[in-house]
This record gives structure tokens, sequence and C-alpha cells, in this order.
């Protein structure tokens, strides 16, 4: 009991000082959370100091996948704006549909549907959300909703990643495997009916959801329906091929005004007609990303291969720790400080070099850019990701610390406390502990990777469907992107928004509950 009182308790404190009156800035409150965990693991659980040192250097390193995509989705984002792009994209949306219920459910649900299925990598809130800003509407508001809305995709996100390998340690044959994905899509799919309402409510009003909700529906039925047919015989391509027609339908419906109410605004404004070769060369890097990330992650093509051949290049002793460098440049750094510990840097597959920065230089010259502006957009990008990237050292080497221990590390047994007591009442709050993981990682893939074996355990222990349970494992993963810090930080950075994070969290934290109640319910009846 004491030992779970000492996990819990820095937690609960971080949650307090980042959802306070006067909350403290991530960039301070989740340091002072790494160095609080850090001294109850030397002082009350007696790690060891070495051990300790290592998870701060492999946490400080790990903070570079992040901030890296980061960076370069806010790069691309200055690009397109800073090009005058961006003012095409908006113009070109607000033709399609004035409605703003159209372009939330276009934009915010059925792009990022898609854009999740390719990347993962909370690539799609980074590219969502500033269209969304551009097209007028508030970056906080927009920051939730990118949040909530991106939930529902996830357990397939970067070519089904979250479950080929989130499970991957878990001995399931095919089958199983096949079930949790189709158990899986099912639940999202059910709580997909209610959850991208609860998000549109962040931004516009109940009245203007009411009027629209057909349309709302159709939308999110053109994502999901496609979505859970292709659950039922393959867990990579769900997401992508869902959010690919879901989008198309849904611009459809939005063209020919079908469950819509057209806007008063609208009714005598004629929409000035942009040529085709125009919207074109607008939404080229957009295009060429997606383009990009679909041909690098799909693995019947052979180049995602090639940017993971982990292949030793050559390898080298540092003192502290074993550099290897492998043939698609994956940079390693192993046994830091004589410890098991490890940190890796997949530099070509990492969303941030490729496809991000190859796109921007390709856009430069497309878009016609002057080296002035480029300059600006280089300037900018560099000055938002500064405090962000105190932030996400402090939550990585949190994250470090609370996993030291094996089975009796802080997040262990936080987690087996969860168990022990619901018992045989578990199946109604499993998809909390798997929100849990998200919470701390930041990675759906990485909370199915941690818990997983938990979540199985308890199966067993209290006889209850495993498939069933490790779905609700994955679609708990994925909610937990709502509260998920490592998120939170990245959207708010690239919308420039500063110190909301602890608002954020208390505003998304309501849907996540109920994306729960929602899934636990009908994971009884499927």
């Amino acid at each position: 009991m004491i030992n779970l009182a000492i996990s819990v308790v820095p937690i609960l404190l971080l949650i307090w000082m980042m959802t306070k009156k006067d909350a403290l800035p991530s960039h301070i409150a989740l340091p002072v959370t790494a160095l609080i965990i850090g001294l109850l693991q030397l002082f009350y659980f007696g790690t060891d100091i070495t051990l300790i040192s290592a998870n701060i250097i492999a946490g400080s390193l790990s903070a570079i996948t992040p901030i890296s995509i980061i960076a370069g989705a806010i790069l691309l984002n200055r690009v397109i704006a800073l090009s005058g792009a961006e003012d095409v994209i908006r113009q070109w949306l607000e033709g399609i549909s004035r409605n703003q219920t159209a372009q939330l459910m276009i934009i915010g649900w059925a792009f990022a549907f898609m854009i999740e299925g390719a990347s993962g990598f909370g690539t799609p809130a980074a590219i969502a959300a500033p269209i969304l800003v551009g097209l007028g509407f508030n970056p906080l508001k927009v920051a939730m909703l990118a949040l909530v809305m991106n939930s529902v995709p996830v357990s397939f996100g970067a070519v089904g990643t979250p479950t080929w390998f989130g499970f991957s340690s878990l001995g399931l044959n095919e089958e199983a495997l096949m079930e949790t994905g189709r158990l899986s899509a099912l639940l999202h799919s059910i709580a997909a009916f209610i959850i991208p309402v609860i998000a549109l409510k962040f931004v516009v009003s109940w009245q203007e959801i009411r009027r629209n909700l057909l349309f709302i529906q159709l939308s999110v039925l053109s994502c999901t329906v496609p979505y859970l047919l292709f659950a039922q015989w393959n867990y990579e391509f769900p997401s992508l091929i869902g959010g690919a027609i879901g989008l198309t339908l849904s611009i459809l419906l939005a063209r020919y005004n079908i469950g819509l109410e057209t806007p008063e605004s609208a009714s005598n404004i004629k929409t000035e007609q942009i040529p085709f070769k125009t919207i074109l060369k607008a939404m080229s890097p957009t295009l060429l990303l997606i383009l990009i990330l679909i041909v690098t992650r799909i693995q019947q093509l052979g180049i995602k291969g090639m940017l993971t051949d982990s292949t030793p290049l050559f390898n080298l002793s540092l003192g502290f720790s074993d550099l290897s460098v492998s043939q698609a440049l994956i940079i390693k750094l192993g046994n830091i400080l004589g410890t098991e510990t490890s940190w890796a840097y997949k530099t070509l597959y990492v969303p941030a070099l490729i496809p991000f920065l190859l796109v921007v230089l390709i856009s430069i010259p497309v878009l016609g850019m002057q080296r002035s502006t480029v300059k600006q957009a280089f300037t900018e990008t560099a000055s938002r990701i500064k405090m962000p990237f105190i932030a996400l050292v402090g939550a990585l080497i949190m994250v470090k610390f609370m996993m030291i221990g094996g089975d009796k590390s802080p997040i262990m047994t936080t987690g087996q406390a969860f168990s022990n007591l619901m018992g045989a009442n578990w199946q109604w709050v499993a998809s909390y502990l798997g929100a849990l993981g998200a919470f701390f990682s930041g990675s759906a893939t990485v909370s199915n990777l941690t818990f997983g074996g938990i979540q199985q355990t308890i199966a067993m222990n209290v006889a209850l469907p495993e498939t069933t349970i490790l779905a609700l494992q994955s679609v708990g993963a994925s909610m937990g992107n709502m509260v998920c810090i490592n998120n939170i930080i990245a959207v708010s950075t690239i919308l420039g928004i500063a110190n909301k994070e602890g608002y954020i969290i208390k505003r998304t934290v309501v849907p996540m509950v109920l994306y729960g109640v929602i899934v636990g319910l009908a994971s009884a009846f499927v």
C-alpha cells in the first residue's frame, strides 16, 4: 500500500500543478515531477545512482524524437502560411462549404483520420490543426478538438503499429491478434457515434451541432464503416483506408450540402472560383506529405524496410556507452553507464527529415518563396520549440523513472493496484489502464507494450476473454491521446499556445472518461 501511495502521489502532484488556478507551465511542472520521482527512486526504492543517471541520459535523448517531429511540423506549417498557400486552401475549403461544422469534420475528423493511419507520431494534429486555425477557428479550441478527434483511428495508426507491434511480446497467434484488432475497431466505431460530437462542442454550439447532426454522423460513418470492414481481415490499413474513403465522401456530402444547414451568411455570397492549378499548387506540400507517408509506411512497398534497416554500419565505444549506427542511420546508444538502459533514434523513419523537412525543401521552390521568407519560417520554428523541448525532456525522464524496477516499478505497481481492486469487474475499467500508459508515455504503442502483459495476466486470472481485454487496452491507449502530455505540448506548440496544458487536460479528460464508459459497456455485449 505504501509503495502504491509513493507511486501515485507524484503524478497527482503533477496533475495538481498543471490544473490549479495559477497553473505552472509544463516546462516547470514536468521537470519538477521528474526530480521528485528520481529522488524517490534513489532514497525510497533504493535504485542505484548509476541506473538513475543512465535513465536521465536516455530520457533526455528521447526528447529528440518528439521535438524533431514538432519542429518539422511547425516548419512546414510556417512555409505553407508564409507562402500564401494557406490562404488559397482556406478559400478552397470555404468554397466547398462555409458551414463551420462541415469544415471541422472534413479536416479535424476525416483528414486527420487518414493521416493517423499513415503516420501516427502526433502527425494528424500537427497537420490538421493549423489548417483549421487558418480557416479562422480559435487555436485553443482547435487544439482540444484535434486531441479528442484523434482517438478513434489510433489503434491502427502508423499502419497498425500499436496493434501488431504493441502486442508483439505477448505470444499471440495470428487469429488472436486479428480478433483483438476486430474488437478494437468495433469498440472504437461504437464510441465514434458520440466522441466527435463532444469534440465539436469545444468549437461550436450545441444548437449548431443539432442542426448539422445528420452530416456529422454521415461523415463519422464514412470513415468508420470501411475502417470496421477492413479490420475484419487486416490490422495495418483500417485507419488509412477508412480515412481516405471518409475524406472523399465527407467532401462530397459537404459539396452537395447533404445533412447540413446552410449558414445565413453564405446564402447571398458568391464564392470566387479558384483555378484548379492554383489549388493543386497550394495543396502540393500536403499531398506530397501524404504520398511520402503512405509510401514509406506500407511494408510491402519495401521502402519502410530500407528506412528501418538495423544492419550495423559501424560501432564505436564512447566510454560511457556503446554507439552504433545502422545502414538506415539508426543511431543507438547501448549499455549506457554500464546498465541495460539504451536509446535509439530512427533518423530516416521518424517523420522529421522524411517527410517534413524533405517536403519543405521541395515546397520552397514550388511555392516560389523568397529567401527572406524562408529565413523567417526557420526563425519562427526555432523560437517556438525552446520551452517545449525542456517540457518534453522533463516528461520523458519522468516516464523513464516511472518504469525503473520492472514488475515493482511505480507504473506497474499502479497498474496492478487497479486489477486487485476490481477483480472480475476489471472489464469495466480495463481501458483506463491503457489510457494511463498513453498519458505517461505519449504513445499508444508504448502503452500496449507496457501494460499488454498485465492485461493478459489479469484476463487469465479472473477468467475474462483475453482478446476482449487486450482490445480494451488498445482502445484505452488510443483514448489516452486526449490527455497525453506529449501530444498536448506538441499541438499547443504548433498552434502557438502558451501555458495552457493544464487547462486543456481538465477539459479533454471529460470525453476520455466518457469514452471509457462507452467501450466498457459495449465490451459486455460484443
